[in-house]
């Protein structure tokens, strides 16, 4: 091969080379730097959509921090360069919706420390804008105004909480479009008019609290699936549901005017916390109620009438057995007309008030053994018709026992001491009081 080949040849050669190197380094550059869609994601943050900042712009214009809240103090708009109010602003917490959008997911309005006054405003109808907020909670303080209708746009709305506020007028028969909802609080406000019936119709709540407004009318059957219920301190009126959820572990009706049976209770094999007092309640206890795993059973000051049921034979008797309730129970039938002998049933009571009304007979011995043993610290039994106490004037209660039982007939065998300033001064029923009753004749109180 002449020398003009040979030297074509090896350029030729070294060419190819300086190419595979090129291309070496071409993919080591690929493999260890990032790419530029993700050089451009690092240079450009997902942002949050305008509407959004929109809607935090006009919830920071309608409500204030009072005097000793700095709530607010985070949420600056007037910034350079403008911060982040996902990173940066108090309640807030936002979610991605695309790799450039952000959405706020979670929204929690106060700083919801015990020693904090809280925010006062009204709710803005913008909050609606929030789309896909899964949570919205007020802490409490002094906002006024009504609830806006518009809430019922956030269909992603799973915790929807207001309480301790001052918010006026109906509850908006709106939040029933809110299918994902699981816990409802709109209890210590100023809301008035009826319960809108369509909360039947979310199945996924569990949590329903609109205890202490001033709500009236009817109550609408709840929620199949719901677990905790309390209507407390409202105006409702008329009877119990007829389809309350079996599933109920809490129910508080307290502080109502409603009436009639205490029909519709014996499925509700799951509660543990019925509080039905201070209405017009009447008739008779349905007897699944005495049981020790429904620890707090209060139904004072309402029309009861008859007996406490006396144990079926699985169950505990006048004996000696125990009962079976634990420390914490609690059982107020107290002001009502609930009449016959007292039944062992709730013997180991922790708190167990029976006073105020016809009850009579000799109080069972298991109940003298529970006070003596600390194991029930309160009970009241004042203001019935008692005939006996079989407990010895000269035994000593235990420290932090309170027994109460004047205004029987019977001279009992503790005095006044451990009494309410309720039950007065007179430590036995006249004796023409307790004639009459043994005779069937009426007393009135």
């Amino acid at each position: 091969m002449c020398r003009i080949e040979k030297m074509a040849a090896a350029l030729l050669l070294r060419c190819c080379s300086d190419q595979l190197l090129l291309l070496l380094l071409l993919l080591l550059l690929l493999l260890f730097h990032p790419s530029l869609e993700q050089q451009q994601d690092q240079e450009d943050p997902a942002q949050l959509s305008p509407l959004d900042l929109a809607a935090l712009l006009s919830i920071k214009d309608t409500l204030i921090d009072l005097p000793g809240t700095h709530f607010f103090s985070t949420w600056d708009f007037t910034s350079s360069p403008p911060r982040d109010p996902c990173s940066s602003f108090a309640g807030v917490t936002c979610s991605p919706l695309s790799p450039s959008l952000l959405r706020v997911s979670t929204l929690s309005l106060g700083t919801g420390l015990s020693d904090s006054p809280g925010l006062a405003g009204t709710l803005t109808p913008a909050i609606s804008n929030l789309t896909q907020l899964t949570q919205l909670i007020l802490s409490p303080g002094y906002v006024t105004g009504p609830i806006p209708p518009q809430l019922g746009l956030l269909t992603n709305l799973r915790v929807l909480s207001l309480t301790h506020n001052r918010l006026t007028g109906p509850i908006p028969a709106t939040i029933t479009a809110l299918r994902s909802l699981h816990t409802l609080d709109l209890s210590f406000n100023q809301l008035a008019g009826s319960i809108p019936p369509g909360l039947a119709d979310l199945t996924q709540l569990k949590v329903l609290v609109l205890a202490s407004n001033r709500l009236s009318g009817e109550m609408p059957d709840p929620p199949v699936g719901l677990l905790h219920m309390d209507m407390k301190k409202n105006n409702l009126v008329g009877t119990l549901p007829t389809a309350l959820p079996p599933t109920l572990r809490y129910l508080s009706l307290s502080g109502n005017a409603m009436w009639g049976p205490l029909n519709g209770l014996d499925p509700l094999s799951e509660l543990v916390y019925l509080d039905l007092s201070m209405n017009r309640f009447g008739g008779p206890i349905p007897s699944s109620l005495f049981r020790p795993s429904l620890s707090s059973l209060l139904l004072q000051r309402n029309n009861l009438t008859g007996g406490i049921p006396v144990p079926r034979r699985s169950e505990p008797d006048e004996g000696t057995t125990p009962s079976g309730y634990v420390k914490g129970s609690v059982v107020d039938l107290s002001h009502n007309d609930l009449s016959g002998e007292l039944p062992g049933i709730l013997a180991g009571v922790e708190a167990l008030y029976l006073n105020n009304n016809r009850l009579s007979g000799i109080v069972p011995e298991v109940y003298v053994k529970s006070v003596r043993e600390g194991k029930t610290t309160t009970f009241f039994l004042q203001h019935n018709f008692f005939s006996g106490f079989p407990m010895r004037e000269e035994v000593v209660l235990p420290d932090g026992v309170d027994v109460c039982l004047s205004y029987n007939c019977m001279v009992p065998p503790v005095g006044l001491a451990t009494c309410p300033t309720s039950a007065g001064l007179q430590l036995s029923r006249p004796a023409v009081q307790c004639s009459v009753f043994r005779n069937g004749g009426e007393i009135l109180d």
